[in-house]
């Protein structure tokens, strides 16, 4: 038999091909989907009941190719995703800047190596690290670089090869699953719903930590059963003592952090702070705290001061997507100065930044013309009627479980956090409106759930990647990892249905 004629594999399509496939079946849909719409109120909320039948409008192909586009810019219906997918670009050259100086790379290294004969400590500080690193930038992809320094150095504490992947790789998938202001994940969800990433942050802190205990738990009672026991290691039959002591030997290179460096890495945090608090609406949660807004109006009244930091300066509690995409433009600039990089590299380095970001905010605008060719059709009303007739007397808990399971196999198909944010949001979002649940409640919902398949599915690069790296068989990964999914399942369903009726 020739080459030509045997079978071939079958491989997982890209979440571009995913999309776009999906925004041709919508538009297939509409043709055949009633078309329908209901009434809003003065504040844009869909008011129950109200639906009612209108003339059908089926797209066809300009409408498909269109979507995309207008996904991007947004039209009378649709809201485009512009804002979010430039602050992904500006966020993608922050890092990009930030990359370029080692800091972060070269920080974990050092921690690493100050508690690399402390286990008790390395363990759940090295997961605590990366799960914030998921929970506040979204951090994923990045952690490939840290699985060749890890399984040596695992390795050398007697311990394998999983638990080397399980810190970096369950720590920035569990802060994926409780994100707090991740952009790719929060912020595409709330945008897409008009609420701010700091709705539900403080409730979804909470869940982070929950988590994490339990993860480190799973995590470090395994290393201490291996340690006392090496057969109990799923790798046992593996392990190649002279590959260990060859990977031992090159742990021995390890950086110090320059002056420069340290800096970079205060102001990377100082960021973040900044991002938190310039997002939660804190009036929201008391009335009288005020004191931002009664700082920011002294200052304005300040002579040339006030005139020198802006007259449209927005306070913080009221900051969205424009503030925070100035704020990582700002500190990008900053690093810039502080760690003296010259002018050409620093564009260079930011550029470099925003081209590996640039896929992520064509997906999410791409996403975004699957609601554009849905709306333009009339269509998504009637899904949403269809919604509200399926609810009617289930209760906040039916919702809350029949979601979360819903986005269990969506993100299996679509592994990219934004983009099935950013896909799915638009119609998930107002039924929790029909069963009474907040919008933020059903952002934790889709996150939950995103970030728990996310450590476990063969359709993501960095769960395939981490895997041929440390040489493991991905169905020894779903033997180790199986249990603690499901403890994580259990412990988020819980927090979210009582987070749902509270």
């Amino acid at each position: 038999m020739s080459e030509k004629n045997k079978r071939r594999r079958f491989s997982m399509p890209s979440a571009f091909t995913i999309l776009f496939l999906l925004i041709v079946a919508i538009a297939i849909l509409t043709w055949i989907i009633p078309a329908g719409k209901y009434n809003i109120d003065q504040a844009g909320n869909v008011i129950s009941h109200s639906y009612h039948a209108v003339a059908n409008k089926p797209q066809g192909l300009w409408d498909v190719l269109m979507a995309p586009v207008i996904g991007m810019v947004g039209n009378a219906k649709t809201d485009g995703a512009i804002s979010i997918s430039l602050f992904i670009l500006v966020i993608g050259g922050f890092l990009g800047v930030v990359n370029q100086t080692g800091a972060l790379n070269d920080g974990i290294k050092v921690l690493v190596h100050k508690y690399s004969k402390q286990k008790k400590m390395l363990i759940p500080l090295l997961t605590v690290l990366f799960a914030l690193g998921g929970s506040t930038f979204g951090m994923s992809e990045e952690t490939m670089a840290f699985y060749p320094l890890l399984i040596p150095i695992m390795q050398a504490m007697g311990l394998d090869s999983l638990v080397a992947v399980a810190i970096p790789l369950v720590g920035t998938q569990v802060g994926n699953l409780a994100s707090t202001v991740n952009p790719f994940a929060t912020g595409v969800a709330s945008q897409t719903l008009h609420i701010s990433m700091g709705d539900g942050l403080i409730s979804r802190l909470f869940l982070l930590v929950l988590t994490l205990i339990f993860s480190i738990w799973y995590i470090y009672h395994y290393a201490a059963k291996i340690e006392k026991d090496p057969t109990k290691s799923l790798l046992y039959a593996n392990q190649d003592a002279s590959e260990l002591q060859a990977d031992e030997e090159e742990t021995e290179d390890i950086p110090k952090l320059s002056k420069g460096q340290k800096h970079v890495l205060w102001i990377f945090g100082l960021t973040f702070v900044i991002m938190i608090i310039g997002l939660v609406p804190w009036q929201t949660i008391n009335p009288n705290w005020t004191f931002f807004e009664s700082f920011l109006k002294w200052l304005r009244n300040v002579p040339f001061l006030g005139a020198l930091i802006g007259k449209d300066t927005v306070a913080f509690g009221s900051w969205y997507f424009n503030e925070i995409t100035m704020l990582f433009l700002g500190m990008a600039i900053l690093i810039k100065f502080v760690y003296r990089i010259p002018e050409q590299k620093f564009v260079d380095y930011f550029m470099d930044g925003v081209k590996d970001f640039a896929s992520v905010a064509i997906v999410v605008a791409l996403a975004r013309g699957i609601q554009v060719v849905m709306d333009a059709g009339m269509i998504t009303d009637t899904v949403l009627h269809w919604g509200e007739l399926a609810l009617q007397g289930s209760n906040k808990i039916m919702y809350t479980l029949a979601t979360y399971v819903f986005y269990l196999p969506m993100t299996f198909l679509i592994p990219s956090t934004s983009g099935l944010a950013a896909a799915t949001m638009g119609i998930i979002g107002p039924m929790g409106h029909f069963a009474g649940v907040d919008s933020n409640i059903v952002v934790s919902i889709y996150q939950a759930a995103s970030g728990l398949i996310n450590m476990l599915t063969p359709t993501s690069a960095v769960v395939v990647g981490a895997m041929q790296i440390a040489h493991i068989n991905i169905s020894t990964w779903w033997k180790w990892a199986w249990k603690m999914a499901l403890g994580l399942l259990l412990i988020s369903c819980t927090y979210l249905v009582i987070l749902a009726v509270l």
